[in-house]
């Protein structure tokens, strides 16, 4: 008596290894689409936490002038990818008291990080008109018409939080 494997067995065995290899290359090809996307000031802090894979900290840097970005990790260039944002941007930190304190600019149009347990740069970024909230720490950007209505959302907060 031969022992050999059933048709039905071989057909098996392909299938499996079917999907096994198709979920590897998934999960090989998803780092590569976020990188080939442009990130918007809505998507920024996952499309940064993207490019993460073991990083202490990333970063995009915009230059003075902003019409090219480049994406750090851990200091060192990883990218280099048009500009998405305006050269009129500002950044400011919201204070329990004053509200929005504007942030100096320094010798870069932009400038924002992620770090390693999802945590970024605590401010609110003003471009073309609308306003962007990253003061949270583990929900998604929330984006306002203005300036004001941010503010308006984070005294609301307070005001919840202290009623407790």
């Amino acid at each position: 008596m031969k022992k050999a494997f059933t048709l039905i067995e071989l057909m098996i065995v392909i299938v499996i290894i079917g999907i096994v290899y198709s979920l590897a290359i998934s999960k090989i090809k998803e780092p590569l689409k976020k990188t080939t996307q442009k990130p918007t000031l809505l998507t920024l802090k996952s499309y940064l936490s993207g490019f993460m894979q073991g990083a202490e900290k990333v970063s995009i840097v915009c230059g003075d002038r902003c019409t090219e970005c480049t994406i750090y990790r851990d200091n060192k260039l990883v990218s280099k990818i048009d500009s998405f944002v305006d050269a009129n941007i500002k950044s400011y930190r919201y204070d329990f008291f004053l509200g929005a304190v504007a942030l100096p600019k320094h010798e870069n149009c932009f400038t924002f990080s992620v770090y390693k347990n999802g945590i970024s740069n605590q401010i609110i970024v003003v471009d073309k008109g609308k306003a962007y909230d990253y003061t949270s720490y583990f929900t998604k950007t929330k984006a306002y018409d203005s300036l004001q209505d941010a503010v308006a959302a984070k005294k609301q907060l307070q005001e919840a939080v202290s009623d407790i």
